[in-house]
């Protein structure tokens, strides 16, 4: 069985101990028994506060729901949101009672997967503050394999915080060394690492339980194509939230099901194949409104291209249905379309871009960041 840093740290005595602990951490905050962090690490060591990134520390927030700050009922330790309104990033007030900060959420190896932006700001904020940074790393369920293409400076945000591909190959504890590094950000910052995996095992090689790390991947299978259907969340296709089947199902009012399917199904994409589907979200976009669209079924988890497999999705909708397809448009006036933010750059929208075009930007970044990557391995 793969091991995270959570089930290691009785070999960190002189890492944790003696110290007063605030915690970032989520539902997927689990040793490999399905026992909580929060509980083992209360129960082990001083921990004097908790933090809570989007969906809250047990889970209990939908996504984009914003996080009051309240005491945790299992423990009665104070919870400070990082997923404010105003703000996601710590106070000074929020350190006081601290000495370190650990990190624990299992990731999904997607550059928009929003707790990476927590990681990455908590690294700034325990250098602006003088506390220590304890990274109990997990490992990439995705694996090593990278795709899509390396966000642009001027498009980071909350969901892009940092210049990786959309498959990013690393897990957290990688991505904070190479942020801290790379960024000089300065910050006293600890991994404790993962034993037993290997970088090309995926997340069912792992011998481990899944958690859902989010309301909305349910299933591993989900994970692995989130990394490219998520980019519907820029349009105004279904990416199947309010179904039982999130960024499994795509869909909208507009779209002919059997023939969408026949058209997905005719590209012989590697590692997948395509279903007819009708379906009312019950939340959402199209909120009880009748669907059609494709199930997406991945038949080879190593040969499954998902960023590529998403581009060819969004493609062929805007090609057949071009009276209807959107992107859907900023947030705030001014601002920059989520489409733009999820990919990382305007060329997706650009209409004198065309799919070939948006694919081998994502070949040629992707080849290079992969070899880039190298130096901030921890796993081999």
């Amino acid at each position: 069985m793969v091991l995270n840093g959570i089930d290691c740290i009785d070999k960190y005595p002189d890492v944790l101990g003696k110290k007063r602990l605030g915690l970032i951490t989520s539902v997927s905050g689990v040793d490999c028994h399905l026992n909580s962090s929060i509980n083992i690490i209360d129960k082990k060591y001083c921990l004097s506060a908790l933090y809570s990134p989007e969906h809250g520390v047990r889970g209990d927030i939908e996504a984009g729901g914003y996080v009051d700050t309240y005491r945790d009922p299992g423990t009665n330790i104070p919870v400070y949101s990082l997923y404010r309104k105003d703000s996601k990033h710590f106070t000074e007030e929020m350190l006081q009672e601290v000495d370190a900060v650990l990190y624990d959420i299992q990731d999904i190896g997607v550059r928009y997967y929003t707790f990476i932006s927590t990681l990455l700001y908590a690294l700034q904020d325990c250098a602006k503050y003088g506390k220590e940074l304890i990274v109990l790393d997990r490992f990439n369920p995705l694996g090593d394999q990278v795709e899509g293409n390396l966000l642009e400076e001027d498009y980071k945000s909350f969901i892009g915080a940092y210049p990786m591909c959309i498959r990013h190959g690393l897990t957290v504890g990688e991505i904070a060394e190479m942020a801290n590094t790379e960024g000089q950000i300065g910050c006293n910052l600890t991994v404790i690492p993962c034993e037993n995996w290997k970088r090309n095992e995926l997340f069912p090689q792992s011998g481990n339980i899944w958690v859902m790390p989010s309301p909305g991947i349910p299933r591993f299978d989900t994970a692995l194509l989130y990394a490219g259907t998520c980019l519907f969340e820029g349009t105004n296709v279904s990416e199947g939230r309010g179904t039982a089947a999130p960024f499994e199902i795509i869909g909208a009012p507009y779209i002919n099901a059997a023939e969408f399917t026949n058209q997905m199904n005719e590209k012989q994409l590697p590692g997948i194949r395509f279903s007819p589907v009708y379906f009312k979200p019950t939340s959402s976009k199209y909120m009880g409104k009748q669907c059609g669209g494709v199930h997406a079924h991945i038949t080879d988890y190593h040969a499954f291209e998902s960023v590529k497999t998403g581009i060819e999705l969004l493609f062929t909708i805007k090609e057949c249905y071009p009276e209807s397809f959107e992107f859907l448009p900023p947030y705030r006036e001014g601002g920059r379309r989520s489409i733009e933010l999820l990919f990382g750059g305007s060329k997706i929208t650009d209409s004198g871009c065309s799919k070939e075009d948006i694919i081998r930007q994502c070949e040629v970044d992707s080849a290079a960041f992969a070899e880039y990557k190298k130096s901030f391995h921890i796993y081999r």
